[in-house]
């Protein structure tokens, strides 16, 4: 019988967030021994967890090969081990009589992309929701894309789970969010819980990327970037509570985050990390084909599971996660003293595969097949019939000569769908509607020619296939507008990510200029001098004769990938705001609403409409 008593709410907002812990990847604690190699003392209660992390919306089967991996097959698996390390049939010398089983995850667990547009055009509750639901997690950290369509959906996607999986986060603040506030109110979002196992109270502790507010749409969910403070704060109120079994599940976007974040701490004795997909195992753990073991950054070598890492009194804290898409369940046995000191990890601790075939084969609950993989998959069969327009000309996407080369009207067509949705929801967002958008060629996928006639919903899927999301950058100094332009064609003439699809402005531009060159901090080293004019569709002019014309910012939508640099946009750190859809959403709503399900030859001409023209 197990029961969760949520600690605390998420933290109330406390300022001073420049103080931030600097939790840099490539900042690597060393590798400390395993729990009890000094001493061991008798074995009072063995603790198996069982998680994963970033499934992200992998429902039918893992990417790279659907035989393996689905979120029906990971539930399948999953009740097998926890029957097993109930039952002890696996125990090793060393483990206690007393057992429990804890299933947890740490974050990400639904993501844009065709298979969670299903969940969308269902509604609540979403696909993904059902599957956990039937998962039963104990726990679940809040990850970054669990923002990415905003709090909102957010908020629908935890209403849809069992009430009895609270969503973890020490250094989040939700208060100003009232569908999030009103489930915090009800202990389904907490910074904190204790879930009773077996006769054990075990503490359990969620923390998020402080870098949520660039890499999703937050909106008014503030984040304390001050994670090990935040962290520290429920370990020392679990403490006092008389817990002394401590589980961080942590979001932090890579491993060596997490092993940084443990030297700052004290009290927790697990940590289950999430958002680096990275693969922890031993040479002749059981692997999905084409999987290989993440290595160390600092050594070079493959990082065992589990990873240690010596927390602030120098205790070894074992370090745990999975490559996420349901492709591995982990399974961490932990044996405790009757003080509540961790003194051995059992050797069958690792990730245990999740395959469709061969001799670990593991049939599908039948359940989560029929009530989500099932509807999911025709979903997405149908995306490829369903036609959402007609295009009265061939709309040109191949790379080179193309998108990566020179402006095409499918280029015109996404950067005005990302002009559109940018201005369309800014006041939602509370951000200034951009002017201008940016589209990085490299982004446009499907590198093909669409004829002439019907535009397929999976089209969008292939021209935008990446979860990027429509993002606003405000009050972009000019003089860095024409920094971001000689970047767009810095690589002419070879084909390039970074040449831009643009709209709301025309620019001309010179081949036989010097091209910008950039520092890996995005700094200018070499100016550029190849953007020879440029303009707004208003007649403003920006730049005239290679000179920056004085005036106010511009604001401008893009993707947030470029917004933070990507494909060496000199954005440099500029504030942005997500707008809460991807860029294939705002693809397919521009082409359905805006234009009515036509695209037609006057608007979108072969060659494009000459918004980018090389001087001469």
């Amino acid at each position: 019988m197990r029961r969760h008593t949520p600690t605390s709410r998420p933290w109330r907002a406390a300022g001073a967030l420049a103080a931030a812990l600097t939790l840099a990847a490539t900042t690597a604690a060393p590798t400390a021994a395993a729990p009890g190699t000094q001493q061991q003392a008798a074995p009072d209660y063995t603790l198996t967890l069982l998680h994963n992390n970033d499934g992200e919306s992998h429902l039918t089967g893992a990417a790279a090969d659907p035989g393996y991996g689905g979120v029906a097959r990971f539930a399948a698996l999953l009740q097998q081990l926890r029957r097993t390390e109930l039952a002890g049939t696996a125990a090793q010398p060393g483990e206690a009589h007393r057992r429990g089983v804890l299933t947890l995850s740490s974050g990400d667990n639904f993501l844009a992309g065709p298979q969670f547009a299903a969940s969308l055009d269902h509604g609540t509750p979403y696909y993904d929701s059902l599957a956990l639901r039937r998962i039963n997690y104990d726990a679940t950290a809040i990850g970054n894309h669990e923002f990415d369509f905003g709090p909102d959906t957010l908020a629908d996607f935890i209403t849809g789970m069992s009430p009895r999986t609270p969503y973890l986060s020490a250094n989040l603040d939700v208060t100003a969010e009232p569908a999030l506030a009103a489930l915090a109110d009800q202990g389904r979002i907490a910074a904190a819980t204790v879930v009773r196992e077996n006769g054990e109270d075990i503490g359990i502790i969620g923390a998020t990327t402080p870098d949520l507010a660039a890499l999703s749409s937050p909106r008014g969910v503030t984040v304390d970037t001050r994670v090990a403070a935040a962290v520290q704060a429920q370990a020392d109120r679990l403490t006092a509570q008389g817990i002394d079994k401590i589980v961080l599940l942590a979001h932090l976007q890579n491993i060596q985050n997490e092993r940084a974040l443990v030297a700052e701490l004290d009290h927790v004795d697990i940590v289950i990390a999430g958002g680096g997909h990275e693969l922890l195992a031993d040479d002749d753990t059981p692997r999905v084909p084409g999987d290989t073991i993440t290595l160390d950054p600092a050594t070079g070598q493959p990082l065992r599971y589990p990873l240690y890492a010596d927390d602030a009194d120098g205790t070894p804290v074992p370090i745990v996660t999975t490559a996420g898409e349901y492709k591995y369940v982990g399974r961490l046995v932990a044996t405790f003293d009757a003080h509540g000191h961790l003194t051995s990890i059992a050797d069958r601790s690792g990730p245990v595969r999740v395959s469709g075939t061969g001799d670990d084969a593991v049939q599908p609950d039948r359940h989560i097949q029929r009530e989500t993989v099932d509807p999911v998959q025709a979903h997405v069969a149908r995306l490829d019939t369903t036609t959402i327009a007609t295009s009265e000309v061939a709309l040109e996407g191949r790379r080179d000569p193309g998108v990566r080369t020179q402006e095409t009207n499918l280029g015109d067509l996404l950067a005005d769908a990302l002009l559109d949705a940018g201005q369309d929801n800014a006041a939602q967002y509370g951000v200034t509607p951009p002017q201008i958008a940016l589209q990085n060629g490299g982004g446009i996928r499907n590198n093909s020619l669409i004829p002439a006639g019907p535009v397929t919903e999976l089209d969008t899927y292939a021209i935008a296939p990446f979860a990027n999301f429509v993002a606003v950058v405000p009050d972009v100094p000019r003089t860095q507008v024409k920094e971001l332009l000689e970047n767009a064609v810095a690589g002419l003439p070879a084909a390039d990510g970074r040449y831009a699809q643009i709209a709301g402005l025309r620019f001309t531009y010179d081949p036989a200029g010097t091209p910008q060159r950039l520092a890996p901090d995005g700094t200018v080293q070499t100016p550029g001098t190849r953007i020879v004019n440029a303009a707004l569709d208003d007649g403003t002019p920006l730049i005239t004769a290679g000179q920056v014309v004085d005036g106010p910012g511009i604001a401008i939508a893009t993707n947030d990938f470029s917004a933070r640099g990507g494909d060496q946009y000199p954005f440099r750190g500029l504030p942005f705001t997500n707008v809460g859809l991807t860029y294939q959403q705002a693809l397919l709503a521009y082409i359905t609403d805006d234009l009515a399900g036509t695209i037609t030859a006057a608007d979108y001409p072969e060659g494009g409409e000459g918004r980018i023209t090389p001087a001469g």
